[in-house]
């Protein structure tokens, strides 16, 4: 059985295609979710997250470029910007606690983000928690 971990990776894999230019990738997803072995309640969560993301791209879009220090938001690396979305999505819109969700937020990062993305990614959902 897959975990929430495992879960979250999947979703940030969905958020980079859509943002890639895959808009149909919501009629894929539970496809690419069973492909990932992500079935059953995580495939719930997952699928939860990944609309939850979708439907909030804007407000959580703008959360994330509020908190940018002298950084463009167009500039971010398009796994980081996956990352952030999921990361502000929870913070904002779901009762997970924040600590769990920026470490797993930074855990994401150090595996596909940039050298710099783990303390990117976690000063900015820091800076978004404080303000929550």
């Amino acid at each position: 059985m897959a975990t929430r971990t495992q879960a979250r990776e999947a979703v940030i894999s969905l958020l980079y295609a859509y943002d890639s230019g895959n808009q149909d990738i919501n009629k894929s997803a539970i496809e690419i979710l069973n492909d990932k072995k992500i079935k059953n309640k995580q495939q719930e969560f997952a699928l939860s997250l990944f609309h939850g993301v979708l439907d909030h791209l804007s407000q959580i879009d703008h959360h994330i470029s509020q908190h940018l220090k002298e950084w463009d938001f167009t500039r971010i690396g398009g796994m980081e910007r996956a990352i952030l979305r999921l990361g502000v999505y929870e913070i904002c819109f779901t009762s997970t606690d924040a600590p769990i969700i920026i470490n797993e937020a930074i855990e994401l990062a150090k595996l596909y983000g940039s050298d710099h993305a783990p303390k990117f990614v976690n000063g900015v959902l820091d800076a978004i928690k404080k303000e929550k």
